[in-house]
């Protein structure tokens, strides 16, 4: 029988001009990212309905590798003090910004094979007027 482990988490910061949430699914070893500005500060109870109405709707990025070492049991009054730490510290995991900038980088990959595509079909058409209309003077020699 295979275990499958799913954990998610949502870290909202303020990034100097808006509201920002990073949601971190974590599936199977494998971690995927999806960014989204909220604008204005959200209330807990906005970002509860947002979650409950958007999630299946959130475009994350491509699975990838995250290995975790084996957590073992901790003190309960430890792991609040841990807690309380890590809100304190704010912003997305390290390997949340590099899933972001790997797709990112994907998607910039993907325009500029698109605007190439465009670019050299513009001008295969321009060229193929080019010689249709030199056809065309020829032929009323």
């Amino acid at each position: 029988m295979q275990e499958i482990r799913v954990s998610s988490a949502l870290t909202i910061y303020f990034d100097g001009q808006f509201w920002v949430g990073i949601f971190e699914r974590e599936q199977n070893q494998k971690l995927s990212v999806c960014r989204v500005v909220f604008g204005a500060e959200p209330s807990n109870e906005e970002v509860q309905q947002f979650v409950c109405e958007n999630w299946n709707h959130l475009r994350f990025t491509e699975p990838i590798e995250h290995s975790e070492a084996p957590k073992v049991v901790i003190n309960p009054k430890r792991r609040q003090r841990e807690a309380a730490r890590e809100l304190k510290q704010r912003g997305p995991s390290t390997k949340a910004q590099m899933a972001l900038l790997e797709e990112r980088e994907a998607l910039a990959r993907q325009q500029k094979e698109a605007a190439r595509a465009a670019r050299e079909q513009d001008q295969q058409q321009r060229y193929d007027q080019h010689r249709e209309k030199q056809k065309q003077k020829h032929r009323g020699r």
